[in-house]
Order: structure tokens, then C-alpha cells, then sequence
């Protein structure tokens, strides 16, 4: 049995979940900066590193970008974003576990490298709870169901009759096995019972080229990734999986709209450093990390990209997300016998 809810469509309980103050966050920085080594009150004293797990160009890639350019004002050192796509994210995320716990390596992560690659991959590489510390949940970002502007379809309804006239032969791009979009073609196959054939890419970019390109049938991909294609009247947009309708796409129904029951899918994205990061780091992180989230022109900047800001939260209560995820998703990816290759 499916559960009938994923794990965003409690919009407003998740913001009560995650809502740690700033304030508080703010107040307990002193303290732990007068306890934490030498080393971590002079931090930081060079450039850190972002490590993005996902393809530049890619709706995670552009938060994480604009996160980087905010930091590097707060923080009076450079923050340079190194993409590592591939495989879901495991890769960079494996990568960023493995860093020195210096302060100078940040993880970009998401609810597809903390919870899905679990239900995917016999071995990671990385433990999301064991080798890294989580420092923020910072928003929600959904996907948009796609289609060439060659293909008949005009509904979901019509591209649901299409997978049952030709069980198994459809085909969805994604950015990798265990990532969102993927996840999103896993739900839709059980809420139907239609069969369809995933195809990974090195990327979302690439996935979204194969749709344009008729190499794949369908795709679902964050709302920034495609926003400008359709609008270009180079891909179709059939329905989004979020609960409500975007404001970027209000002409967009939203899958639950367009006839398929129980779909709210909206990955989230926060932080993370490596275990073992010294306390102050960590607390002055998630401290910067929410002043950024809160700042108006930044929260303009991604809502109009499609990216919805959250409260800001704690490390305690992004740890506690995950494992509230974990608990949830893990049972629905091993029924859909999904495994990554």
C-alpha cells in the first residue's frame, strides 16, 4: 500500500517542522564561537568550495549558484560552485561526504541524494546521517511534466492513453536514477498502472535536449530547467507535480488537476557539511545560509525561477526531515522495483 501523501504536501506543517528561528540561530553563535577551536573562530580564511551534485543549468545548479554569490558577500571569502553531476548526485554528494571537515567544502543536497539514492543503490559511497551534517532545509522545488510540441498529446489523460496502447514502450528522460524527475515517473506508473521506460542522463540539460529532440517521449524536470523552452514553444507543459499551480505557469494544470489522484511532488534542497565540522562552522553556516533565504531580493530572484523559499530551519530539524523522508519514500521506491544500474 502506497502512502497517500509525499512528503511535501504538507506545506504548512513542513514550515512548522522546519521553523527554527533566525533569531534563535543567531543567539546561540557567541557561545559556541567562544568554545570552538582557534581555527574555527579565525574561519574563513580562503575559498570554500560548493560542491552542486547536478549538471550545471540544472534548477538545483541555479539555487545553488545564487546561494554561492549571496555567501561570498557574508562571508568575505569567495564561494566557488564545482559541479559533479552524475548518477542521481550520488557522485558529488559521495565526494562532498569525503571532504576534509575544514569548513571549506559545502554540500548542495537535496530529497533525492539524502532519501532516494537509499531505496536505489546497494552502495553509496555516503551515509546522508553518518557522514554529513545537515545545516538547512531552504526550499521546495517542483517538476513539470513535458512533452514535444510534435507530440499529439494535449493532456496527461491523453498521454496516459498513449502508455496504455503501448504498455513499456513510452519513455521519460531524467537527470539520473534516484533523482526527482525520476522519482516523479516512478509515482505516475503507480498512481495509473501505466509501465513506462525510464531513460537516465548525464544531467537534466541532456534529458531535456532528448525530449526536444523526440529521443524520449516525456520528462518531468524542474520548473527553471524548461521555463524558458516552453515559453519558446519548444516543449509542451501538461501538468505540474506540485499541489497548487505555479505562478510562473498558470495555465498549467496541476497532475492532481489533470485526473491523477495523490501526486505532490516538490523536492527540497538545503546544505550540508561533512561530519565532524567543527560546531562554530556550523552554527555560522546555518546562520548565513538563513539571512540569505530571508533576503527579499533573493527569495524574488528563485520564487520567479520557480524555487519556493521555507522558514528558516535548524541543522536538528533538517536532520529530522530526512529521516521523516526516509521513513516515508523508501517503502514506495522498493515496491516500484526501481534500482539503479
Amino acid at each position: 500500500m502506497i502512502p497517500s501523501r509525499q512528503p511535501l504536501t504538507r506545506r504548512s506543517a513542513l514550515g512548522l517542522a522546519l521553523g527554527h528561528t533566525l533569531a534563535g540561530a543567531l543567539l546561540l553563535m557567541p557561545a559556541l564561537l567562544t568554545s570552538a577551536p582557534a581555527r574555527a573562530a579565525d574561519w574563513p580564511e580562503r575559498t570554500i568550495r560548493m560542491i552542486v551534485p547536478f549538471a550545471a543549468g540544472a534548477g538545483a545548479d541555479t539555487v545553488g549558484r545564487t546561494y554561492a554569490e549571496e555567501l561570498t558577500k557574508a562571508l568575505g571569502q569567495q564561494v566557488v560552485v564545482d559541479n559533479k553531476g552524475g548518477a542521481g548526485g550520488l557522485m558529488g554528494t559521495a565526494e562532498g561526504a569525503r571532504a576534509p571537515a575544514d569548513g571549506y567544502t559545502l554540500l548542495l543536497t537535496s530529497q533525492g541524494t539524502t532519501v532516494f539514492n537509499l531505496g536505489l543503490y546497494k552502495t553509496l559511497g555516503y551515509d546522508p546521517l553518518k557522514d554529513l551534517v545537515p545545516l538547512n532545509v531552504t526550499g521546495t522545488l517542483p517538476n513539470v511534466l513535458v512533452v514535444s510540441p510534435t507530440n499529439p498529446a494535449t493532456s496527461v489523460a491523453d498521454l496516459i492513453a498513449q502508455a496504455r496502447a503501448k504498455p513499456g514502450e513510452l519513455t521519460y528522460g531524467s537527470s539520473g536514477i534516484g533523482s526527482s524527475l525520476h522519482m516523479s515517473g516512478v509515482i505516475l506508473e503507480q498512481r495509473t498502472g501505466i509501465k513506462l521506460q525510464h531513460v537516465p542522463y548525464r544531467g537534466a540539460p541532456a534529458a531535456v535536449l532528448a525530449v526536444i529532440n523526440g529521443e524520449v517521449t516525456m520528462g518531468f524536470f524542474n520548473t527553471p530547467t524548461v521555463l524558458g523552452q516552453i515559453k519558446a514553444g519548444k516543449l509542451k507543459a501538461l501538468a505540474m507535480t506540485s499541489k497548487d499551480r505555479s505562478a510562473l505557469l498558470p495555465d498549467v494544470p496541476t497532475m492532481m488537476q489533470a485526473g491523477v489522484p495523490d501526486f505532490d511532488v516538490a523536492v527540497w534542497l538545503g546544505f550540508a557539511v561533512p561530519t565532524n565540522t567543527p560546531g562554530a562552522i556550523v552554527s555560522r553556516l546555518n546562520a548565513e545560509i538563513n539571512r540569505v533565504g530571508q533576503n527579499p531580493q533573493v527569495r524574488e530572484k528563485l520564487l520567479v525561477q520557480g524555487f519556493e523559499m521555507l522558514p528558516p530551519t535548524s541543522p536538528e530539524a533538517a536532520r529530522k526531515l530526512i529521516v521523516d523522508d526516509q521513513a516515508l519514500w523508501l517503502p514506495i521506491i522498493r515496491q516500484s522495483g526501481a534500482k539503479a544500474e
